[in-house]
Parts: structure tokens; C-alpha cells; sequence
């Protein structure tokens, strides 16, 4: 597994992106915003809220709110960049 801290700005969406061969979980700690994963609705956000993201499922997430969105990726097993697919790409 790998743990990375991230950080989105106010006002900032995340690409489009997937991570092949490798399930996620995004563990918030700070600030509001919206998780969109795979086809499900767009979810709202906030301290606390853990968001489990399958392997090769679509993802991005907003930062709905005035302050830095923070929180813990979690990846199984670890993050490798040759599996993340960035899926706005043109």
C-alpha cells in the first residue's frame, strides 16, 4: 500500500483519471468539496468522510470550499505511475 497527503486548492477540480490494478481510498481531513467516482452521483465531502474508489473506476474530485481541500490517498496495492490513466487526455 501507499499513503500520499494531497492537496486541492479552492475552486480547483482534479482530472478526470483511473488508477489500473489499483483500488483507492481518499480519507479527508480538511475542507469541503465533491467526490465524483465512476457513474454514481457527485457526493458532497468533508472531515471524516472516506471515499473508496475501485480499481479502474473513473475519479476527480472539487474543492467546493474557501480553504485547502486535505486528505490521505490510500492505495492497494501501492501507487505506481505507469497504472494512473489520466482519462481528459487528448
Amino acid at each position: 500500500m501507499s499513503v500520499a497527503l494531497a492537496r486541492v486548492a479552492p475552486g480547483v477540480t482534479t482530472r478526470w483519471h483511473s488508477l489500473h490494478n489499483t483500488a483507492e481510498r481518499y480519507v479527508i481531513l480538511s475542507g469541503q468539496g465533491v467526490a465524483e467516482i465512476g457513474d454514481e452521483a457527485p457526493r458532497a465531502v468533508g472531515p471524516h468522510d472516506v471515499i473508496l474508489i475501485p480499481a479502474g473506476c473513473r475519479q476527480r474530485i472539487r474543492n467546493t470550499g474557501s480553504d485547502d481541500l486535505l486528505f490521505y490517498a490510500i492505495c492497494t496495492p501501492r501507487f505506481l505511475p505507469e497504472n494512473y490513466l489520466d482519462l481528459e487526455a487528448g
